[in-house]
């Protein structure tokens, strides 16, 4: 079965999947985040690669929420992290002056916040859902528009590279998850990240605590914490934790996690465990 991705071509998820299924997969390209859950939910697709988050901008709040939301129907298999380069793209007949409106994934554009401002200090931030699909539109309706995107939209398109690699930082690398129906196989040789979600059955003094605990004394590495509104009442959070290790191979990961699941103090959705290729950490 095919797998899908934030679409369309030439989207840096696009990129990332290449790298880590190869270029000769059946991929199919989604319109949004929303429909790459779908299709996968549905049994379009086997699995769907969506971005989770950037090194300079942080989570991708709508993959969180997703993922949520599908309360571990859905998992993570495979985690990918993948170097952004951002370029200015417009039709071969637009020079930078000429820009009037910049298009392209709200992401994209926050990372691109100084280039835009004191480049195309007047020129309108028009949000997309990819980088791919911003510089399709801008290409095809060849006009003063422009897209921040890829090399490779621009070379698929048809456009011209008004201005090269205008990150803000230059080391902007983004996370993305490949998301499916069952865990992936967790063992053997390699980095794994676990992935759990926690709601707090109620909010006392040290229910955070009393879950940190059960980590931090099997020395067990948690490389990401994150709060989000839990959606289920005023002031309610539920805590995204990434974890270094495998809860399949790695017996201290095991342990902690069942740790917290007995003490009853938070509801606990188990992600995936799952390979991690690329990035540095």
């Amino acid at each position: 079965m095919s797998i899908g991705y934030l679409g369309p071509a030439g989207t840096f998820a696009e990129e990332a999947l290449i790298a880590l299924r190869g270029a000769d997969g059946d991929f199919r390209p989604l319109t949004s985040i929303r429909d790459c859950f779908a299709a996968v939910s549905s049994g379009g697709v086997l699995e769907s690669l969506v971005p989770i988050e950037n090194s300079l901008e942080g989570s991708v709040s709508e993959t969180l929420d997703r993922l949520m939301a599908a309360g571990g129907e859905l998992v993570i298999r495979a985690e990918v992290v993948h170097q952004v380069r951002h370029h200015l793209i417009g039709p071969p007949s637009l020079t930078r002056e000429g820009v009037t409106r910049v298009l392209s994934h709200p992401h994209a554009v926050a990372q691109c916040r100084h280039f835009l401002d004191s480049q195309l200090p007047d020129a309108q931030r028009v949000p997309s859902n990819s980088t791919g699909e911003a510089v399709q539109r801008a290409i095809a309706e060849g006009g003063t528009d422009a897209a921040i995107g890829s090399r490779r939209a621009a070379e698929i398109y048809g456009g011209t590279i008004l201005a090269e690699d205008i990150a803000d930082a230059p080391d902007s690398h983004t996370r993305f998850v490949l998301i499916g129906k069952e865990p992936a196989p967790a063992t053997g040789a390699g980095r794994f990240t676990t992935f759990i979600v926690c709601a707090l059955n109620r909010d006392r003094p040290g229910a955070l605590l009393a879950i940190l605990q059960e980590f931090a004394m099997r020395g067990v590495n948690l490389t990401k914490l994150e709060s989000r509104p839990a959606k289920t009442g005023l002031w309610k959070y539920i805590f995204f934790i990434d974890i270094e290790g495998s809860r399949e191979r790695d017996l201290s990961v095991d342990a902690a996690i069942s740790a917290i699941e007995l003490q009853e103090v938070a509801d606990v959705t188990f992600l995936g465990s799952f390979p991690v290729k690329g990035g540095s950490g």
